[in-house]
């Protein structure tokens, strides 16, 4: 026998849903008959693909550690009956220690039986991780031979650590890594894990196929972007980012030379005529940042089971970005316009507002606010920003009132710009079940309304965002003639600083090195300061990028530390 050999394998990236046992079962088992189809003899998911990922304290609960334990068995039955017990799968899923505390694992499952178990050795306890409160880590690495391939597996942040499992692996001689993930998008992170993902191939001097799931979850979404890397560390194969599919290929591969934990299968290495998987085209920045945010808003929609959307049309930028998104995501007929003018609206609002609803082609109506706010001002006596917020917050009833009264879940409008400075209203313009541009600053809304319509124009349809929203000067019109620049530096100026003190953690020092007016540094890092308790009460929204409100920053509401 040659000391190398082809081993065809699969890799499915694909999109599960936290807590569906069943459902991912079903997909799980989907994948394998397309997998045995195709000649493959392993096929690996992506990281939990049973349970859904993350399941965050649900780890906690007994019910569900015996649940995803009794489904992972049910499983490996279930595809032995169905005629695929010849492929070994490595299938992710909830599980436990001896004293009965949560683990994240994978299973090798051949011929109706999990042969072994591999437990997640390193735990993320950062940014959006949480996994050393969750989970209790796992201290040994796991070999398996295959078709005379001796084969390793490590699950995801096992790979982004030094030592551990991959070191170990390092020194056993293994012919193949096989890594499943469940690895969050973050705007240029895939050219991180490529560049990871090639120095482990170095490092244990074979290839690494590198699988990663797809779809939204909560504030997350995942991305794909599978990888395959040879052991020089060169792309053989790469998935395409954001799209659910089944990854065939064959790898040159050195034959078992290893001392196994475990042998599945010990025939001579198979002889196929090769099969060569692509490199699939990378999206540019902001077309990446449109396919997450389509995918994280369509999957919280139809993972919760809304059947529409609404949202307030000023004729604003924001809110036309956030109608285009929803169209994209789910259809323009799933989708509610509602234009709620004041006596201060102008008539450039409802008429950008109308031509945004005729370009998507969603449903509109037109409200008038100003009998619902003279009867509180009546009543309440409000003047001033009072009087300005009651507006918004007015508005914000309105849109409730139709989500309770038709079902529609409602969409915030705000941005990361606004939501760090605090300019929005608490039960006003806040409210809403998802804010799917919370994590984008003004800047890029505006770059990426320019993108979407260029699109647009180069697939011959319709730019769904008026010229008029993306060109006027934007304003709340809460009083005559208001303008945000009134409250507000310049956006191209405030993001700028934001992105130093939120983003990159600088602090005023680090603005001010960069040349920014100490008042005006002092003013915005004030105003961040101050509306943390209104970040708090916003409404999910997916992230994308690598320091997004919520569990990537976690600020004290009540601080009285002020940075010199």
């Amino acid at each position: 026998m040659s000391d190398t050999g082809l081993i065809r394998i699969a890799l499915a990236q694909i999109n599960p849903t936290v807590g569906d046992l069943s459902k991912n079962a079903d997909l799980i088992s989907k994948y394998a008959f397309d997998a045995a189809n195709a000649g493959a003899v392993v096929v690996v998911y992506p990281e939990m693909i049973l349970t859904g990922y993350p399941v965050e304290d649900l780890a906690n609960r007994a019910s569900f550690r015996a649940a995803s334990i009794a489904a992972v068995e049910k499983l490996a039955v279930r595809i032995n009956s169905e005629g695929n017990g010849d492929l070994t799968l490595l299938v992710g899923y909830l599980g436990q220690s001896e004293g009965g505390r949560p683990q994240n694992c994978v299973a090798v499952i051949y011929r109706g039986e999990i042969m072994a178990t591999y437990i997640k050795h390193h735990l993320p306890n950062y940014g959006v991780f949480d996994e050393y409160r969750n989970f209790a880590p796992g201290n040994h690495s796991l070999v398996i031979r295959v078709c005379g391939v001796d084969i390793g597996i490590a699950i995801c942040e096992d790979i982004w650590q030094a030592g551990g499992p991959v070191a170990e692996l390092a020194k056993r001689n293994i012919g193949l890594l096989l890594v499943p993930n469940g690895s969050p998008f973050e705007l240029n992170k895939d050219d991180a894990r490529l560049a990871l993902v090639q120095a482990r191939s170095l490092e244990i001097g074979a290839p690494l196929a590198y699988v990663n799931m797809t779809g939204g979850q909560d504030d997350l979404v995942f991305d794909g972007d599978t990888i395959i890397t040879s052991q020089t560390g060169q792309i053989i194969a790469r998935a395409p980012q954001f799209e659910d599919g089944l990854m065939v290929i064959d790898l040159d591969v050195k034959l078992a030379s290893s001392d196994p934990d475990l042998i599945i299968s010990n025939p001579p290495i198979l002889k196929y005529q090769k099969i060569k998987a692509g490199v699939a085209r990378r999206l540019g920045d902001l077309e990446q940042i449109w396919q997450g945010l389509v995918i994280g808003l369509r999957d919280y929609v139809e993972k919760n089971n809304f059947k529409s959307v609404i949202l307030g049309v000023s004729g604003g930028i924001d809110s036309a970005v956030v109608a285009a998104l929803a169209a994209d995501a789910i259809g323009a007929s799933r989708v509610h316009g509602v234009a709620m003018p004041s006596k201060f609206s102008s008539e450039h609002s409802l008429a950008d507002a109308k031509e945004l609803a005729i370009n998507i082609g969603l449903n509109y109506r037109i409200i008038e606010i100003a009998p619902m706010v003279a009867n509180f001002i009546e009543n309440l006596h409000l003047a001033g920003v009072a009087e300005e917020n009651l507006q918004a917050r007015v508005r914000g009833v309105t849109l409730m009132g139709l989500s309770n009264q038709e079902g529609h879940l409602v969409l915030a409008t705000g941005n990361k710009s606004e939501l760090a400075v605090g300019y929005s209203t608490l039960y006003g313009d806040a409210v809403g079940g998802f804010a799917p541009i919370k994590d984008l600053y003004k800047t890029q809304v505006w770059q990426l309304a320019k993108w979407r319509n260029e699109l647009a124009i180069l697939q011959g349809q319709t730019p769904p965002i008026p010229v008029n929203s993306i060109n006027k000067e934007p304003s709340a019109e809460l009083r005559p003639d208001q303008k945000d620049s009134d409250s507000l530096p310049d956006y191209k100026v405030l993001d700028q600083i934001l992105e130093i003190y939120i983003d990159q953690d600088g602090g005023k020092p680090a603005a001010l090195a960069a040349g920014f007016d100490a008042a005006l540094v002092d003013k915005v890092v004030g105003l961040v300061d101050r509306a943390e308790y209104k970040r708090r009460q916003y409404p999910p929204g997916t992230k994308i990028s690598n320091r997004a409100f919520g569990k990537d920053r976690r600020l004290p509401i009540t601080s009285h530390w002020n940075e010199s």
